[in-house]
C-alpha cells in the first residue's frame, strides 16, 4: 500500500535549488504581491539580453499579451554561445543511437555544428528570419543542430514528429507555409532501417510551398533524389564555416510552431515566442529537475512532441545541462534498456511517461534491481496522470524509495511545466500534480460562475494571468486561439486561459488532474473522468493497461467502455470472474455509477510511437463506427483490427 504523503529525501533538500515549503511560499507571496518584479527579477537574472527590455507585461490587447517587450536576444546564443567560456569542453549531448553507437557533444562541438547548419540554410537554401522550416526528423543530434540553427538566424521551425503520415506532414507544411524541409534518409528501429525520406516525397506531391529538402543521411538506405529540390546534409556541411552571428531576435518575436495532432480537422499550429518561452524553460529545469552542474539529465521523449522541446533540447541547453538524447526504444532488447543507460551514463534525473512506466514495470519487473541506479536523484512523469501501483513499482525499484518524483502537469500550449512537486520541498502525494509552480496562478474554477471551487469540488483547470512561456497565438487564426482557449471560462468577467482538462483540490490545496473534460462521461447524469475510473481498474493486481472511454448507452445517455490489458492470462480462467473483480474494485474506489457496462481484454492498446494511447480510435470502435483516423502512425497498426475483432465478438 503507498502511503498519503511521501516527504522530501532531507539529504536531497540540503543542497535543493528549493529547499522547503518555506522556500516555497516566499516566492509565491513574492509572486502574488509584485507580480510584474518577480519576473522581470528572473528575466534579467537569466537571460543574456543583447538589449534590456523596456516593459514586463502589456495586456492592453489580452489575450494576445507581450512579455519583456523592448528586449532583444537570441535563443541559440542563450543555449549555446553563453557557455563557451567556462563549459566548452563540457558535454552538451550524449547521444546514443538505437544500435548502440554513442556520441558525446561538447558545448564547443554543438557551437561550432550548429553555426554551419545555419550558415547552410542561409547561404544554400536563402532561408531568412521569419521563415518557416518545417523539421522531420528521427531522434538523431542533427535535429537538435537543425532546431538551433533555426533560432539563430530567427527562422521559426515546425518540427513534425517522424511518425505522422505524408498527409499530416502536407498538412502541416502548406498550414505554416514552409519553404524548407529538412529531414534524414531514414533511422534505426530495432536496430532495423526505417525510412523517412519516402514519406516527404509523398507529401511533397504536386504543389506546395517548399522549394528545397535537405537530407540527413542516417542510415544510408537508397532514397529518390529530386535534381533542383533535395540535397545532402553530409556533402554541403562540408563547406560551410563555423562561424555564424546570431540574429537578435525581438522578445515576442516567433521561435517555432507546433501542431497539434488532431485526428481530424485543420491542424492547429500553436506559436511559441522567444523570450517568455526561453526564460520557463530554464527555471523549469532548475527548479522542477534541480539539475547542477555536474549532472546528466535524461527524457526520454521525442523532440517532434513539446517535451522534447522544452526539456531535451531548449531547457537543459539553457541553463548548460548535459542532456541525453536516445534514438531507440527503451524496451529493446530488452526491459533493462534504460536502466542500463542510467548506470552507464551516470544519470541524475530520469523524465518519461506514466505508460513507458507501466511497459516496463509489465515486461521487466526486476530488471532495475540488475543495475546500478544510485546515481539517480529526481524522477519525473510527464503526458498523463500516474496510476499509484506504476508509481509504487518506479518509487521503490527504480528510485530505490529515496528519489522524489516529480508528477509534472502541462501541455503544448504551456509550453513548461505549470503545476508540479518540487524535489527537495513538496510532500509528495501519489498519483497527484500537488501545487502550482511560483509565479503561475493556476486555479480550479466552476466553468458557470467563474468562482474557485472548494475541497473535493471538480471544476475546470485554468490559469488566470499571463505567464511568459504561455501560447501567443495559432498560427494564422486569431478567432481560433480566442475560441479554443479564452472562450470557456471567465473570472471577474475576464476570460481565463482554460487548459481543457478538469481537476479537483484536495485538503490541503494540492490539485489532481481528472481528465480532459472532453473524456468526461456522463453517465446518468453524473460526470466523471475517464482518469478516475482508469486509476481503479489499475489497483487490480492483473491489470497493466486500461483506457476507458463512453459508449451511448439507451438508458444512461452514456454507459463506460473499458479496454484492459493483463499483465498475465495465466490464472484468468474465467473472463466473466475478471470483470467481476474490475468492477468490483471500480465499486470500492468509486461507486456503482461507475461500474463498467463493457470491458474487452485487449492484447494491446492503440498507440503512438510517443506512447500516446489514441482513445479516438477506442471510441470508434465501441460506437461501432469506421476508423476513419490514420493508423498508420501507431506503433502497431494491426492491434486496431484485433481490438475490432473482439468488439465484435458477441460473445466478447
Amino acid at each position: 500500500m503507498l502511503k498519503d504523503i511521501y516527504q522530501p529525501n532531507p539529504e536531497f533538500a540540503k543542497d535543493a535549488t528549493i529547499k522547503s515549503m518555506d522556500e516555497y511560499n516566499e516566492l509565491v507571496k513574492k509572486a502574488t504581491d509584485d507580480y510584474e518584479g518577480f519576473w522581470a527579477d528572473y528575466a534579467n537574472e537569466k537571460i543574456d539580453w543583447f538589449k534590456p527590455f523596456d516593459t514586463v507585461l502589456d495586456e492592453s490587447n489580452a489575450p494576445f499579451v507581450k512579455w519583456f517587450d523592448g528586449g532583444q536576444l537570441n535563443v541559440a546564443h542563450q543555449c549555446i554561445d553563453r557557455h563557451i567560456e567556462t563549459r566548452k569542453n563540457k558535454a552538451a549531448i550524449i547521444f546514443e543511437g538505437d544500435r548502440g553507437d554513442k556520441q558525446v557533444i561538447t558545448y564547443l562541438d554543438l557551437y561550432y555544428n550548429v553555426n554551419k547548419f545555419a550558415n547552410l540554410l542561409k547561404e544554400d537554401f536563402g532561408v531568412k528570419k521569419g521563415d518557416r522550416v518545417v523539421i522531420y526528423m528521427p531522434m538523431i543530434p542533427e535535429a537538435a543542430y537543425a532546431m538551433l540553427a533555426c533560432a539563430r538566424i530567427g527562422a521559426i521551425h515546425s518540427i513534425v514528429f517522424g511518425g505522422f503520415s505524408s498527409e499530416a506532414l502536407r498538412d502541416r507544411i502548406e498550414d505554416a507555409e514552409a519553404k524548407v524541409v529538412i529531414t534524414a534518409d531514414g533511422a534505426y528501429r530495432k536496430t532495423k532501417p526505417y525510412m523517412l525520406k519516402p514519406v516527404v516525397d509523398a507529401a511533397l506531391t504536386g504543389d506546395t510551398p517548399v522549394k528545397k529538402v535537405l537530407v540527413v543521411e542516417r542510415n544510408n538506405e537508397e532514397v529518390t533524389w529530386v535534381a533542383g529540390r533535395d540535397y545532402s546534409y553530409n556533402e554541403l556541411i562540408k563547406s560551410k564555416s563555423g562561424k555564424c552571428d546570431a540574429e537578435p531576435m525581438e522578445s515576442e518575436d516567433p521561435l517555432f510552431l507546433l501542431y497539434t495532432s488532431g485526428s481530424t480537422g485543420k491542424p492547429k499550429g500553436v506559436q511559441h515566442n522567444t523570450a517568455g518561452y526561453i526564460l520557463w524553460a530554464q527555471m523549469t529545469m532548475e527548479w522542477v529537475f534541480d539539475v547542477k552542474e555536474n549532472d546528466t539529465y535524461w527524457c526520454t521523449a521525442d523532440v517532434g512532441w513539446i517535451t522534447g522541446h522544452t526539456y531535451i533540447v531548449y531547457g537543459p541547453l539553457a541553463m548548460g545541462a548535459t542532456t541525453v538524447m536516445f534514438e531507440g526504444v527503451i524496451t529493446f532488447p530488452d526491459a533493462g534498456r534504460p536502466w542500463k543507460m542510467v548506470e552507464e551514463h551516470k544519470i541524475n534525473q530520469f523524465y518519461t511517461a506514466p505508460t513507458a512506466i507501466r511497459v516496463l514495470h509489465k515486461m521487466g519487473e526486476d530488471e532495475p534491481a540488475k543495475y546500478d541506479l544510485s546515481s539517480l536523484k529526481v524522477l519525473g512523469t510527464v503526458g498523463e496522470p500516474i496510476d499509484p501501483p506504476a508509481w509504487k513499482w518506479y518509487y521503490e525499484e527504480v528510485g530505490q524509495s529515496k528519489c522524489a518524483i516529480v508528477d509534472t502537469y502541462w501541455q503544448t500550449e504551456t509550453g513548461g511545466h505549470v503545476v508540479s512537486p518540487l524535489p527537495g520541498a513538496t510532500p509528495i502525494k501519489p498519483a497527484c500534480a500537488t501545487l502550482p509552480l511560483p509565479g503561475i496562478i493556476a486555479e480550479i474554477l466552476d466553468p458557470e460562475t467563474g468562482e474557485k471551487v472548494g475541497e473535493g469540488e471538480s471544476g475546470y483547470m485554468c490559469i488566470t494571468r499571463p505567464w511568459p512561456s504561455q501560447i501567443r497565438g495559432v498560427w494564422g487564426d486569431e478567432e481560433r486561439y480566442k475560441k479554443s482557449y479564452f472562450g470557456d471560462v471567465k473570472k471577474d468577467g475576464k476570460p481565463v486561459y482554460f487548459t481543457g482538462d478538469g481537476a479537483v483540490y484536495g485538503g490541503d490545496g494540492y490539485i489532481t488532474i481528472t481528465g480532459r473534460t472532453d473524456d468526461v462521461i456522463n453517465v446518468s447524469g453524473h460526470r466523471m473522468g475517464t482518469a478516475e475510473v482508469e486509476a481503479a481498474i489499475k489497483k487490480h493486481d492483473n491489470v497493466a493497461e486500461v483506457a476507458v472511454v463512453g459508449k451511448p448507452h439507451s438508458l444512461k445517455g452514456e454507459g463506460i467502455f473499458a479496454y484492459v490489458v493483463l499483465k498475465s492470462d495465466e490464472g484468468v480462467a474465467d473472463e466473466i470472474e475478471e470483470v467481476k473483480a474490475i468492477n468490483n474494485i471500480i465499486k470500492k474506489e468509486i461507486g456503482n455509477i461507475a461500474l463498467c457496462d463493457d470491458m474487452i481484454f485487449a492484447p494491446g492498446l492503440p498507440k503512438t510511437r510517443s506512447g500516446k494511447i489514441m482513445r479516438r480510435i477506442l471510441r470508434s470502435i465501441a460506437k461501432g463506427e469506421a476508423i476513419t483516423q490514420d493508423i498508420s502512425t501507431l506503433e502497431d497498426p494491426s492491434i486496431v483490427a484485433k481490438i475490432e475483432a473482439m468488439a465484435n465478438c458477441s460473445t466478447c
